[in-house]
């Protein structure tokens, strides 16, 4: 289970990052340990507590983050890739605090390793679930991701959609599969991830 926010380093201070609480990921792994799975939880920076029989993984970048999954999907049966990993890394970290100058500041980026792809390339007969949180064209863009990364289903979002996205309780998806979508209304954040256990599991018995 991956779940929060990567940070990217630009100096010893400042970094690069997103809006994800993680709330969604930890719901998940929560709900998936109190039905008997041995969790793995790798998780970006958050201020949540670890969700009871749930073992805890901290990392902060992309980089941190696709050595602990990758890593811990060799021995899993399966993964969910609940977290917001930054696309883009600064190509250099200043080893001191970058100061105010009286012209623009340019900091060239360069794409990150692509973990739930590399998961993908190796899956196997694994279970392998993928969160989209789209803003457009979002069942185009989950299907992308369902046929490019391999997953047995995308679970998408829109920051459209009242009461869905970052840091709220609620949420309000759509099971995204090559059978067609299951759209689902808006829910608390762990009675989702119940629903997506319930679906990982079908999957599972098949």
């Amino acid at each position: 289970m991956t779940a929060g926010a990567t940070i990217e380093a630009i100096d010893p201070v400042r970094y690069i990052s997103n809006h994800s609480s993680g709330k969604m990921g930890y719901a998940i792994a929560g709900e998936l340990a109190a039905r008997g799975a041995e969790v793995t939880l790798v998780t970006g920076r958050t201020a949540l507590p670890t969700p009871a029989g749930v073992t805890r993984c901290d990392v902060l970048s992309a980089e941190e983050m696709y050595r602990a999954a990758t890593a811990a999907f060799d021995r899993a049966d399966g993964a969910v890739m609940c977290a917001a990993v930054a696309d883009y890394t600064p190509e250099t970290c200043a080893d001191r605090k970058l100061k105010k100058g009286d012209g623009e500041l340019t900091i060239r980026l360069r794409r990150t390793k692509d973990i739930a792809a590399e998961l993908g390339s190796r899956k196997g007969g694994r279970v392998l679930v993928g969160f989209a949180l789209e803003t457009d064209d979002e069942e185009a863009h989950a299907r992308e991701k369902l046929r490019r990364k391999h997953f047995d289903f995308v679970v998408l979002n829109s920051l459209r959609d009242a009461g869905a996205g970052f840091r709220g309780d609620t949420n309000k998806v759509t099971f995204v599969s090559e059978s067609g979508n299951e759209p689902l209304p808006l829910l608390a954040k762990r009675e989702v991830a119940a629903r997506i256990a319930d679906k990982i599991e079908t999957l599972i018995n098949e």
